[in-house]
């Protein structure tokens, strides 16, 4: 089977790509390295998005695309976590970044079981996943940022959608294992 390097697969190769440029960008010694990271940061998020919409929109929905798009923000979302853990170095960070970077391997893995057993559809990704990732990326960019603007408490911002996307990433999870628990028993 021949790999389509479409529009929506390209962008997220590229999702792909800027993640060891944005390392590199956040170690950087310049006061604009946090700000630069976070563009980085969003432009990825813009392009998970917007694969998404293309890929719909133009038709251009591929086997590899649906397999790659999940896996580019799973390596970005673990991956800029444990930097800003790491900058940090605060277990008010590191608690909810291990459970949303376990609750990832644990739902990809939950995914790929139930795939081989032929029920997918029962865990597939659900409006209550997609807010899950809003707080998420939301909460990411801010805690990348960490820095107040105007007054705006952005890094507090960032503590508070970084639970709210853990509570949401809790609950999610207990769906999708309540879900493939049901194909359990019935096999």
């Amino acid at each position: 089977m021949a790999i389509d390097f479409n529009l929506p697969t390209n962008l997220t190769l590229l999702r792909i790509i800027l993640i060891p440029l944005l390392a590199v960008v956040f170690y950087l010694p310049w006061e604009h390295a946090r700000l630069a990271s976070t563009v980085i940061f969003t432009l990825a998020g813009i392009t998970d998005w917007l694969d998404g919409y293309l890929a719909r929109k133009m038709g251009l929905e591929t086997p590899f695309g649906a397999f790659l798009d999940p896996v580019a923000d799973k390596l970005m979302v673990a991956f800029v976590l444990v930097l800003i853990v790491q900058q940090e170095g605060s277990p008010y960070l590191a608690v909810p970044a291990a459970i949303i970077i376990g609750r990832e391997i644990t739902i990809a893995s939950l995914r790929e079981w139930m795939a081989e057993l032929g029920q997918r559809a029962k865990v597939k990704v659900s409006e209550l996943g997609k807010w899950k990732t809003s707080a998420q990326m939301v909460a990411i960019g801010l805690l990348l940022y960490g820095e107040d603007v105007a007054g705006l408490p952005v890094r507090i911002s960032g503590y508070i959608l970084l639970y709210l996307a853990v509570i949401l990433t809790l609950w999610s999870m207990f769906n999708y294992l309540k879900a493939a628990l049901t194909v359990i028993q019935e096999n």
